[in-house]
């Protein structure tokens, strides 16, 4: 099977990157610098409520919830199920939000299956045809 040919970096600078990409878009060293702008201007884990309090409430909550609770899971007998590293909320409002230390909001998942469900549910995994955890 044939090899697509690398394309051009699309970074708008001056003058213009010479390094190329495969799979179209930014190179390496553009991809990186967009990461770190990013990175940069987002606020602190403790600032989106991610503190000591949210720590212990996810300590908790793991301790009386030890396996994943995403759809797929729940299905399962409990013995059957992995177990839970990440506590989600599902309001997507997250340990600020209104409900953000109600553990009726919360349920306990699989660090993949928590990464699986926020891609979805912030626009990253559009097209993607990934399952719904």
């Amino acid at each position: 099977m044939p090899v697509a040919p690398k394309r051009p970096c699309t970074a708008h600078v001056q003058p213009p990157c010479r390094n190329k990409t495969t799979k179209g878009g930014l190179c390496y060293v553009h991809l990186r610098q967009l990461k770190a702008t990013h990175d940069a201007r987002r606020p602190t884990a403790a600032q989106r409520g991610y503190d000591q309090a949210w720590r212990d409430t996810r300590a908790a909550y793991l301790k009386a919830h030890p396996y994943c609770e995403c759809d797929q899971c729940i299905q399962l007998p409990e013995w059957e199920r992995p177990l839970a590293t990440d506590v989600d909320h599902r309001d997507g409002q997250g340990p600020n939000g209104i409900r953000g230390h109600d553990w009726t909001n919360l349920r306990s998942m699989t660090h993949a299956h928590h990464s699986r469900r926020t891609a979805r549910d912030q626009g990253f995994a559009r097209g993607k045809g990934m399952a719904n955890p």
